[in-house]
């Protein structure tokens, strides 16, 4: 009993799949299955239940799972820390980020961590939210670029920027000509809004909510917000869009102008989430300044 083993038990819990786990911990499926059932054999228990269609875990495997992800997250704190007891600012980087942050951030980003941080391993994961949370507490990340306040006790964060929202409209539209937009005179339209689970869609109807007029429609897409941004340039609807995404190639679209939002309310504040227990704060400290050191004056940073 080790702990690559119980590393592949999670994987398989994660995936409920034995290829797609074997696939994920780089090793074949026969050795990973191997492994799990000599681990099996020792703790006398049954890990997962196994049928054709599914791979579940038993009761009594949930309960070993639980206790084996804490288990590898100390594992993980104490390689952690000992890589930040020679040099915080060396070794491996799971940062992750939010669909609405990376596709803008990441590309001015990257070339300033290879030259700020030559020595660390940057390993970038993009994922909602919640699951953003799950994977700091767990360890599966060490930080992670967010637009809301980390909820669970064992995070904290840094504040990197506030980012203004624009309103996006169909060229044709009445408002198209104003200079600015308040979101009172969009009460009427039909708003585009990504699907649950991101962020940004709670965020545009909290501006909504908070006495600004309610939209005609609202209609949420299983998609991206470069798909929604199309529909906008085909006339079928308004959206709010990040201040970091006027950067992004859809800006030139003959279809689609955009516009302040006159009233300041439709902002959000972009962190830096880390686990409390993360022995390596110089790190995260320098991230944070090279961050705010590349973003664009459309948004405000918190420190230069």
């Amino acid at each position: 009993m080790n702990l690559r083993d119980f590393a592949y038990a999670v994987a398989v819990d994660e995936h409920r799949h034995f290829g797609r786990a074997a696939e994920a911990c780089h090793v074949s499926q026969p050795t990973l299955s191997g492994q799990i059932r000599k681990l099996e054999a020792h703790l006398g228990v049954e890990l997962f239940e196994r049928t054709k269609r599914a791979v579940r875990p038993t009761p009594a495997g949930a309960r070993i799972l639980e206790r084996a992800r804490t288990l590898l997250a100390e594992a993980g704190a104490i390689e952690a820390m000992a890589a930040a007891m020679t040099d915080p600012l060396s070794g491996p980087l799971n940062l992750g980020a939010i669909p609405t942050i990376a596709p803008y951030l990441m590309p001015r980003l990257l070339p300033s961590l290879a030259h700020a941080l030559p020595s660390v391993e940057l390993r970038l994961t993009e994922r909602f939210t919640g699951e953003i949370e799950a994977m700091l507490v767990d360890g599966g990340l060490d930080a992670a670029i967010i637009a809301t306040e980390p909820e669970a006790p064992q995070l904290a964060s840094v504040p990197l920027y506030d980012e203004p929202f624009w309103v996006a409209l169909p060229k044709g539209h009445a408002l198209a000509q104003e200079e600015e937009v308040d979101l009172g005179g969009l009460a009427g339209d039909r708003l585009l809004l990504l699907s649950e689970g991101h962020c940004l869609r709670e965020q545009v109807l909290g501006f909504y909510a908070s006495g600004r007029g309610a939209p005609a429609e609202v209609r949420t897409e299983e998609t991206s917000l470069t798909t929604i941004l199309a529909l906008v340039g085909g006339g079928l609807g308004v959206t709010l869009v990040p201040a970091m995404s006027l950067s992004g190639p859809w800006v030139t679209d003959a279809g689609i102008v955009v516009r302040r939002e006159t009233s300041g309310a439709a902002r959000r504040r972009v962190q830096l989430a880390y686990r409390k227990s993360f022995p390596r704060m110089a790190l995260v400290e320098k991230l944070a300044d090279v961050i705010a050191a590349i973003v664009p004056d459309t948004v405000a940073p918190y420190r230069r």
